[in-house]
């Protein structure tokens, strides 16, 4: 396998408007990529702050985690605000494939959700339309869940369907595993709990780009 270059993007998933702010302030000095996560308490039981009218750091790269029921309910306040990327959920029963069109008009990049028990061919017209294949293996709406490592067995089946998609895991990456990981073949490991309750997540985060990049057996 060729070797990828590995990107740790910080997750964020507030219930408040205040907890929105704490977390830009904790990223704020590292942070290069985030990953915004909303839920709509349908779809999750989790609500979160709504993502209509957010803004965030200028020299952020911001992808929005739609954990929503009816994702074109919010296409429209998702345009206005003109993040890098969005990402619905396959499991919605919505078709995405013109939301994704109306995304991508408007210069945003699309990205689908796996849930576990999700099998990627069944959502190959999504895949195939996407920029961005987020396989997510924790409990949706929640940080701080464990990591189900046999997820990464989804990566052959999606870069089967398309070979150059960029690939994204969510759900419990820490330091014991974020090295592991790294090596199926995923390219972006979004990291919620273990830089939310890190005392030093500057600190932290340094230490995962370390481990994620290092090469051989974690023993």
């Amino acid at each position: 396998m060729a070797s990828t270059q590995i990107e740790i993007v910080p997750t964020i998933l507030a219930t408040s408007p205040e907890q929105y702010q704490q977390f830009i302030a904790a990223y704020q000095g590292f942070a290069k990529r985030v990953q915004l996560d909303i839920s709509d308490g349908q779809f999750t039981p989790t609500v979160t702050i709504p993502a209509a009218g957010l803004t965030w750091p200028e020299n952020w790269m911001m992808d929005i985690h739609m954990m929503v029921a009816r994702p074109s309910e919010h296409l429209a306040n998702l345009i206005a605000m003109k993040p890098h990327m969005v990402i619905f959920h396959a499991e919605t029963g919505e078709d995405l494939l013109p939301i994704f069109d109306q995304l991508r008009a408007a210069g945003i990049k699309c990205g689908v959700a796996l849930a576990k028990p999700t099998y990627p061919p069944k959502v190959k017209s999504f895949i195939e339309a996407a920029d961005h294949v987020l396989i997510f293996a924790g409990k949706l709406g929640q940080q701080g869940s464990d990591a189900d490592i046999l997820q990464t067995e989804k990566v052959p089946l999606i870069t089967k369907i398309k070979s150059d998609i960029e690939i994204g895991w969510d759900g419990g990456a820490n330091m014991k595993n974020v090295r592991a990981i790294a090596h199926t073949g995923i390219s972006v490991i979004n990291v919620g709990a273990a830089l939310a309750t890190s005392s030093n997540p500057a600190a932290t985060y340094d230490e995962l780009v370390k481990e994620a990049d290092r090469k051989g057996v974690a023993l």
